[in-house]
């Protein structure tokens, strides 16, 4: 996604960097046409047409936002300002909560409590059962930063580019780091490192208790990071908008392990899934590129139909994904062949990251539906 308003560089000047992306030691692993399998013809693949859904619900305006399952309910926002709470079995309104300001922020759910983030500045606390706001912290800008809920306390980042910790309970702020850039990233928390980058072109590891900072990336040129990072086995995974790469930074150090050429002149605002010692992530030249994670070279990448900017999600040996073409497909983790894919309808974009919970595919699309789909394509 793209900001509108560049801020300035704040705190450049009191922040150490660490390694730079220019590394010439580093493995750059480019993709090129003859290590890169297309997916065989769809049409032998029995792809699902548009009345092949469970349920669908529809809400009054586009969702961007992902949908978050809970306890049996699917909780989205949507661009006509509510948050909705749709039973996951049946598909029916639970309820719904009027917030000002849409879309990009996703839910948050954790002890019965739904947190969301929004354009109007506001971080939300609303009780799932009852519909109630239990809080809601303003901040200095736009929530397009989705929030992450650890031990008790909310992380978010916003457009005044601050990464904010706020008290899960109380709704009273822990503390704020200032990056100088927006923070459209969504942050990941492990091992009490909060990890998100920046409008600026960095990835930041700020200590989860104290808001001090651990290390800062810089991804080099005129970029940001709007990615999600992803951590795993002490390696942080991030794309960068305007930049071609994926990157794989050291946890710990802030060193550069490696990284991944998705394309030339592209974007990965996609956010990465890891699993089984693979990085799935997406790219504005429409592909779906599986990456090894010890040597940051490509296993296989699949063509989408669309530009993939939100995060796949992989379960059982597949990876759903979504493309603003409009299309939900289903691709094999291992080989990257098509399984199975799903037509949203003409011109209309899939732009949020499915969930799947129970052998339940659930996404949210720019026509303002949220569907539930067999998991198994049938």
């Amino acid at each position: 996604m793209i900001r509108q308003l560049l801020l300035p560089a704040l705190a450049a000047a009191i922040l150490s960097s660490a390694a730079c992306g220019d590394d010439p030691q580093v493995n750059i692993a480019a993709s090129t046409a003859t290590n890169t399998p297309l997916p065989t013809d769809t049409s032998t693949l029995n792809p699902l047409t548009t009345s092949n859904y469970l349920w669908r619900y529809k809400t009054e305006n586009a969702v961007v936002s992902s949908p978050a399952v809970a306890d049996g309910v699917v909780y989205v926002r949507s661009g006509d300002g509510h948050l909705y709470a749709v039973d996951a079995a049946t598909g029916e309104l639970r309820w719904r909560y009027e917030i000002g300001g849409g879309l990009y922020s996703s839910p948050a759910v954790v002890d019965g409590v739904v947190y969301v983030g929004s354009w109007d500045s506001y971080l939300y606390a609303v009780d799932a059962a009852t519909r109630e706001l239990r809080w809601r912290y303003e901040t200095g800008d736009r929530l397009y930063s989705s929030p992450a809920v650890v031990d008790g306390v909310v992380y978010v980042g916003s457009g005044d580019g601050y990464l904010y910790a706020v008290d899960a309970a109380s709704g009273e702020l822990r503390w704020r780091y200032e990056t100088g850039d927006w923070v459209d990233s969504s942050p990941a928390v492990v091992d009490g490192v909060v990890y998100v980058g920046s409008g600026g072109g960095y990835l930041y590891a700020v200590d989860a208790a104290s808001g001090e900072l651990r290390w800062r990336y810089e991804m080099g040129g005129h970029i940001s990071v709007n990615s999600s990072p992803a951590v795993a086995d002490g390696i942080v995974y991030v794309g960068a908008t305007y930049n071609d790469y994926l990157y794989a930074v050291d946890a710990a150090s802030g060193e550069l392990r490696w990284r991944y050429k998705a394309g030339d002149y592209v974007s990965v605002d996609s956010s990465p899934a890891v699993v089984d010692g693979v990085v799935y992530v997406g790219s504005e030249d429409f592909y779906l590129n599986a990456v090894d994670v010890a040597t940051g070279t490509l296993r296989w990448r699949y063509k989408t139909g669309g530009y993939v900017e939100f995060s796949p999600a992989v379960v059982n040996g597949i990876v759903y994904v979504g493309s603003n073409g409009g299309y939900l497909n289903a691709v094999d983790a291992a080989s990257g062949e098509l399984r199975w894919q799903y037509k949203t309808g003409d011109y209309v974009s899939l732009v949020s990251s499915p969930a799947v919970v129970d052998g339940v595919v659930y996404i949210a699309l720019g026509d303002g539906y949220l569907y539930a789909l067999d998991a198994r394509g049938r």
